[in-house]
């Protein structure tokens, strides 16, 4: 099959792109896996995280990709694993590739906090491929009317800004704050407008084309990173890539506020930042600071029924499978609307 493979560092081909396309063995589903035929993949920071270093190191050579969905072509043998989904079904999978199922963690509900956490993409390979395999019981499955390109990126992008929102504990009719309007914020802000009709949006983004996105979605207001809105706000959501954007979205936060960081990690080129970090003006009056750490399967689940609930549209952006780098590479450079998704079919 075809793949696109992250090497190690000094040991990439590709004429210096991160990613090489490469034809690989077909993946053999093991006890209680699935494989699956990839139709769509989202592109994601994650993956910019992964090739520049600043993810625990991934399994080497590895074929990224977590925003998954394509069609069950085999199983294997079954093992301890109740089969739910049959041969010929569409399914998603997401950042959670499987967690122990027995650690305390995963017996409370939080598998995404689970030490032995393995993330798709990146301690397995994923979904930049024409076929991966998958355990069972982390293979979601999808529903019908959604074409592939549009339930990608609610696999990820869509599922982890659910999470953040919940995380923000905030209720309707309160003042809401996105640091970033690009996949995650834009799938957020119309689960916000659905969900929680009379709650403000107030977005900070650098590109002018995804302020005016995040106006005609329904914001009350969006600015540069810089800008002040005149109120302060219940609660932030921070989907950036940088350091910056988390100690200004702790000065427009009300007293007793919450700040929820929605990212896997942070650039370094932006850490100084961290050292303009003041009590009195960030932090004091009880302000809180909550970072999101993957994803549970439930988390995933419940956010796709609430996707066909409340009829959310992805804005996606399609890539055939050889232009990986290219959609990487945009993504890098910001901007845009919405969501970039690789068309691997």
């Amino acid at each position: 099959m075809r793949a696109w493979l992250l090497h190690p560092p000094g040991d990439r081909t590709g004429n210096g792109r991160p990613l090489s396309l490469e034809e690989i063995p077909d993946p053999l589903p093991g006890p209680g896996e699935l494989l699956v035929q990839v139709s769509a993949c989202g592109v994601c920071h994650t993956e910019l995280d992964e090739i520049e270093g600043r993810t625990p190191p991934p399994r080497y050579p590895v074929v990224l990709g977590h925003q998954v969905v394509g069609r069950v072509v085999a199983a294997g043998p079954v093992g301890d694993a109740s089969p739910t989904v049959a041969i010929g079904d569409r399914v998603g999978v997401a950042w959670i590739f499987d967690a122990c199922g027995r650690c305390e963690l995963c017996r409370e509900g939080l598998e995404n906090l689970c030490p032995d956490f393995r993330a798709t993409g990146r301690d397995a390979n994923g979904g930049y491929a024409e076929l991966m395999t998958v355990p069972t019981p982390f293979a979601h499955a999808l529903p019908e009317g959604i074409p592939d390109v549009s339930v990608a990126p609610l696999l990820c992008a869509g599922a982890i800004g659910f999470r953040s929102l919940r995380l923000t504990a905030i209720e309707d009719g309160g003042r809401l704050g996105m640091t970033g309007f690009g996949a995650s914020g834009h799938l957020m802000m119309q689960l916000v407008r659905g969900q929680m009709p009379e709650t403000d949006v107030f977005v900070f983004a650098r590109s002018p084309e995804q302020r005016a996105f995040a106006l005609e979605l329904g914001a009350a207001w969006a600015g540069g990173p810089d800008d002040r809105p005149s109120v302060l706000l219940d609660a932030v959501v921070d989907t950036t890539p940088a350091w910056g954007p988390v100690v200004r979205a702790l000065e427009v936060l009300r007293p007793g506020g919450r700040l929820v960081v929605n990212a896997i990690r942070k650039e370094s080129a932006d850490q100084n930042r961290l050292l303009e970090l003041d009590y009195a003006r960030h932090l004091w009056m009880e302000k809180e600071i909550k970072s999101v750490a993957n994803v549970t399967r439930r988390d995933v689940s419940e956010f796709l029924d609430l996707a066909v609930e409340l009829d959310l549209a992805p804005h996606v952006e399609v890539y055939g499978m050889e232009d990986a780098n290219r959609a990487l590479r945009e993504l890098k450079e910001g901007g845009g609307r919405g969501a970039k998704v690789l068309s691997i079919g």
